[in-house]
């Protein structure tokens, strides 16, 4: 299983990299296996593209739990919101093999919109009770925004630019009742 593990590693490190075509072998190497192994666990280039994108997927998930259980609600929302771009970035890095894997029904578009909507509702109800975030916004909008300034700032020149915009999106969530302030 450790092989496993770091076969997905390393493919998710390449293809946030902008990788996505890195030969398969190339990926093995990184990995300290061998090319049989690789094939082993993944057949097919597609078979290890969406074993990355459903772990990342899961481990985006997941991480909700992690930063909402010590911070407020705003504050953790700015803290998985990071990992969340992680996630986009790599998936970029994919896309080519992705689309493919979405033609062929292998993976549904609206699941990955699904979730992370449904991780953000879990902020934004966290939010709401303890009085850091509004509570007249809808998840779905939050998706909308996030991808947009994703998008809007891939390979801006300006790096922190990203960092700037997402603040700028989680404030304009803020209750203007209390904020607190970011670390």
């Amino acid at each position: 299983m450790r092989n496993r593990a770091r076969l997905l590693v390393v493919a998710r490190d390449a293809f946030t990299a902008g990788e996505g075509n890195v030969a398969l072998d190339t990926l093995a190497r990184r990995a300290g296996v061998g090319i049989g192994t690789l094939y082993r666990h993944f057949p097919t280039r597609q078979a290890l593209v969406e074993a990355v994108y459903r772990s990342e997927l899961d481990e985006v998930a997941a991480s909700a739990d992690e930063v909402l259980g010590g911070n407020p609600a705003d504050v953790a929302l700015r803290l998985w919101i990071d990992r969340y771009a992680t996630f986009f970035a790599t998936k970029h890095g994919m896309a080519e093999t992705l689309q493919g894997l979405l033609s062929a029904g292998v993976v549904a578009p609206t699941e990955t919109r699904q979730r992370i909507r449904g991780t953000l509702g879990r902020f934004l109800e966290a939010g709401e009770a303890d009085g850091t975030l509004r509570h007249d916004v809808a998840a779905d909008d939050v998706v909308t925004a996030l991808v947009g300034a994703f998008l809007a700032t891939a390979g801006a020149p300006d790096a922190a630019q990203r960092d700037r915009v997402l603040d700028l999106l989680v404030d304009g969530l803020r209750s203007r009742g209390g904020t607190t302030p970011l670390p």
